[in-house]
């Protein structure tokens, strides 16, 4: 297993702290989102897996839906070919969603798991991975905010990168692809979700994506400059080409928050 700071390198500092910022905007933005127990209600249900009464603090902060979301990005990237013996990338892995369901999948030393956030990763290894399964599994965790994989040392047969474009400048995309190519293996495929600018590309206007569900107050909406954002596929295609990847549309894999998925892969 293996823990690393934040990078320090000067020359990336600036750009870093503003997506460090916008992440932290996004958890904000959950957070404020997130339906609280009014006093007085007793027409309230019983608590559910995913209900804010039983959910503990490391589960609501990547969005709740922990027993729908984490189940839903294993079966479709298993169903997109993951075998045990591949290694994965897991991009802004955060407590282990759906890491906890790679991670008892895959064969020891498989699961590779970055985040930015130290403590949130920190509390999905502690309460979310069962005694023992780190030191069977042996999965690799790097807590880094400039999506430099090679710290890995080592290429990628699958990553994944689920709910993290939803957070990011397109200039943050970038950098992300670029660095997803330089470790994908040969035959290596990179999934990431995006929401989806459906109106072109000169809607200025917020996006309502879905009507809400029992963790939001309210109907989310996605705007083009302002975290959550939403994109056409056309600028994610762009981006990987300056990458030296191709980018494959996948739309809808069923996600309940209206994600839609895109595939990259190498060129060539």
């Amino acid at each position: 297993m293996t823990l690393e700071p934040p990078s320090e390198e000067p020359t990336a500092r600036a750009p870093l702290e503003r997506e460090s910022r916008t992440v932290d905007r996004a958890a904000k933005w959950l957070r404020n989102n997130i339906k609280r127990a009014t006093p007085g209600n007793t027409e309230s249900t019983p608590p559910t897996p995913d209900s804010t009464e039983s959910t503990p603090q490391h589960r609501l902060i990547v969005g709740g839906l922990w027993d729908t979301i984490g189940p839903l990005q294993f079966e479709f990237i298993k169903g997109r070919g993951l075998e045990p013996h591949h290694r994965f990338l897991d991009i802004g892995c955060g407590a282990l969603r759906g890491g906890a369901h790679f991670i008892d999948y895959l064969e020891p030393g498989g699961y590779h798991g970055i985040d930015r956030d130290e403590l949130t990763l920190q509390a999905g290894r502690e309460q979310e991975l069962a005694p023992g399964v780190e030191e069977a599994k042996r999965p690799t965790f790097i807590v880094r905010d400039d999506f430099d994989f090679s710290r890995f040392g080592t290429t990628f047969d699958f990553a994944l990168a689920q709910s993290v474009f939803t957070h990011l400048y397109l200039n943050s995309i970038h950098r992300a692809l670029v660095n997803v190519s330089s470790v994908l293996a040969d035959g290596g495929v990179f999934y990431a979700t995006f929401f989806e600018n459906t109106q072109g590309p000169t809607w200025l206007e917020p996006i309502v994506q879905w009507p809400g569900d029992e963790m939001m107050k309210v109907a989310p909406m996605t705007t083009m400059d302002a975290d959550p954002f939403h994109y056409e596929f056309e600028a994610l295609e762009w981006l990987a080409g300056l990458a030296g990847l191709r980018a494959t549309y996948v739309g809808d894999w069923g996600h309940p928050r209206n994600q839609r998925m895109a595939m990259f892969d190498r060129v060539g």
